[in-house]
């Protein structure tokens, strides 16, 4: 009979995943379990989800960063991802939405964050399985005093990552097993071995969080719809990374700046283009016209400044007014 092996979050650290299964020398009979957090934060998230996928024998339970995905409820960790699987990240976020929220065998329970004691893991809400931020706010008012763990008594060992414990793991009276030890900070990446209840670790390669952060922060900039947004969205987002000490992307917001002021600045010049479109073309004309809305108020006269402004809410929608005008107007920039 093979072993059931755990392994805490891995968040995209591949290497480690491969130095630590050599370590413990997993068997194809071996049952490979994930508590979740596969992705996010480290390098290679999506040969992590295809080393799962592929072998047979294995399984992961949802983490909160898999739920986030499929949620589409993004941040800064959850952009990089989907840049870094490219082609693959519609199909990946199917999977995940198929992962379980727990793994039950004869021998251990296993969840990605948490679960209330006493309760079987099938009775559990899923947002304190994987350790969404309303779950955390239930557990923290069922235990305003501790943890939910310091409370575990049930019978069978429970196995959780989520929380992370620093270099080595949480171990509580061979029943309370956290295995989360930072791998994507640069700590370790840790697996039990059941049914000998070993516990197993290797050392990251590297902090590569911190590393992720940098490297992909200019093409995460430039994946956003600045377009779309209005101009004050603009300015506060571009206001919010300013502070970034990776010069291209200082460089790069400041171009994004100079744009949006640029397309503002050009509200007089297509209040003056629609006027002299109306004075220059006949009704009909102007009913066939692509900006035949502001010719009309224009020839009214009531199109100025402010009331064009209220069109030219965002970047996109001055860049479609330019257009149908006639008028020449600078694109994002690169």
């Amino acid at each position: 009979m093979g072993r059931t092996v755990i392994v805490g979050d891995i968040h995209g650290c591949f290497d480690e995943l491969i130095d630590l299964l050599e370590k413990v020398e997993l068997q194809p009979h071996d049952l490979l379990v994930s508590v979740g957090d596969l992705v996010d934060r480290g390098p290679a998230p999506g040969k992590v989800v295809e080393f799962f996928r592929e072998r047979p024998n294995s399984v992961v339970v949802m983490g909160n960063h898999e739920r986030k995905h499929v949620r589409g409820i993004f941040s800064y960790a959850q952009e990089i991802t989907r840049l870094q699987m490219g082609d693959e990240y519609a199909e990946t976020v199917e999977w995940m939405r198929t992962l379980p929220y727990f793994f039950e065998s004869e021998d251990v329970r296993v969840v990605h964050a948490a679960l209330v004691p006493g309760v079987p893991p099938a009775g559990q809400r899923e947002e304190i399985l994987c350790g969404t931020t309303s779950g955390e706010r239930e557990l923290a008012a069922l235990f305003p005093d501790g943890h939910w763990h310091d409370r575990y008594t049930d019978d069978k060992p429970v196995v959780f990552g989520h929380h992370v414990t620093g270099r080595e793991p949480l171990i509580r009276d061979g029943k309370v097993f956290g295995l989360d030890t930072g791998a994507c900070h640069g700590w370790n990446l840790t697996a039990l071995c059941v049914p000998g209840f070993t516990v197993h670790s290797v050392a990251a390669r590297a902090d590569h969080w911190s590393a992720v952060k940098r490297e992909w922060q200019l093409p995460v900039l430039k994946g956003k719809p600045w377009s779309d947004f209005t101009w004050s969205e603009l300015s506060e987002k571009a206001a919010r990374f300013s502070g970034t000490s990776d010069a291209a992307s200082q460089e790069w917001l400041r171009a994004v700046e100079e744009w949006a002021a640029g397309l503002r600045a050009l509200v007089p010049v297509l209040v003056d283009a629609a006027h002299r479109a109306s004075a220059e073309l006949t009704p009909d004309e102007m009913r066939r016209h692509p900006a035949a809305p502001m010719l009309f108020q224009a020839r009214g006269g009531r199109l100025d400044q402010t009331a064009l402004a209220g069109r030219c809410t965002t970047p996109g929608r001055t860049l479609e007014v330019a257009a149908a005008l006639g008028v020449i107007a600078p694109g994002p920039p690169d």
